[in-house]
């Protein structure tokens, strides 16, 4: 069903409204709106987006406005209904390419860090690999990263449980981070260079003024030539 299809293909998945207009969305008073005319048969598609990022999504008879279900019938056959179920798909899998985004980060004090480094550097968390959870952010001078976060468990960690953990990592100098680590709140860099970066679990144990302190610097660091 329509409902099964949507959930695949925008499952774990976040839309970032200011790519929508672009796509071809109209911005109306309680969200975005797109519509489509089909190629060669005389239906439309409409998709829906609210404010919160619930979507949903219709075929309609362009003339009567009847909608039209046939794409979505398991096993309906026939060269229209496999052009209408094709285009339909086609449309979705290139928004879900791009407007949207992993939905990976989720423990509060992360969320927080996010909207930090938004707010303060304008910057925002790039997927560089896809089905991976680790994004990173970099400066726009020179496309050096400045931090790193990553969904992993606590024993990827060295510490005991396989429960989930969110992490940042941040560059700073060697001679800190040795007086520093103590592999229980600060880690030497998980995945990055551990004379160079530092990793911090955030789940509230460091307090956030010192993670955006500590971001300060990782930026500063990552201008040095």
């Amino acid at each position: 069903c329509m409902s099964n299809l949507i959930n695949s293909i925008f499952k774990n998945k976040k839309v970032n409204l200011s790519k929508l207009e672009p796509f071809g969305f109209v911005l109306t008073e309680t969200g975005y709106m797109f519509n489509q005319n089909l190629k060669d048969c005389e239906l439309k598609l409409i998709i829906w987006i609210s404010m919160s990022g619930e979507l949903s999504a219709k075929v309609l008879d362009a003339y009567s406005e009847e909608p039209y279900t046939l794409h979505l019938t398991e096993g309906a056959a026939g060269s229209f209904v496999g052009n209408v179920k094709s285009q339909y798909e086609e449309i979705l899998l290139s928004l879900a390419e791009q407007c949207y985004e992993p939905d990976v980060f989720h423990m509060s004090q992360a969320l927080e860090v996010i909207e930090h480094v938004h707010n303060t550097y304008g910057d925002e968390l790039e997927f560089l690999w896809k089905k991976s959870k680790s994004a990173v952010w970099r400066r726009k001078d020179n496309n050096k990263w400045y931090g790193v976060m990553l969904s992993i468990t606590k024993r990827q960690l060295g510490l005991d449980g396989d429960d989930l953990i969110e992490i940042i990592d941040l560059r700073i100098q060697p001679e800190e981070l040795e007086s520093l680590a103590d592999h229980q709140y600060y880690f030497p860099g998980y995945h990055m260079n551990k004379k160079h970066w530092l990793t911090i679990i955030l789940d509230d144990s460091i307090d956030l003024d010192e993670i955006k302190q500590r971001i300060a610097v990782s930026y500063q660091l990552a201008a040095l030539k």
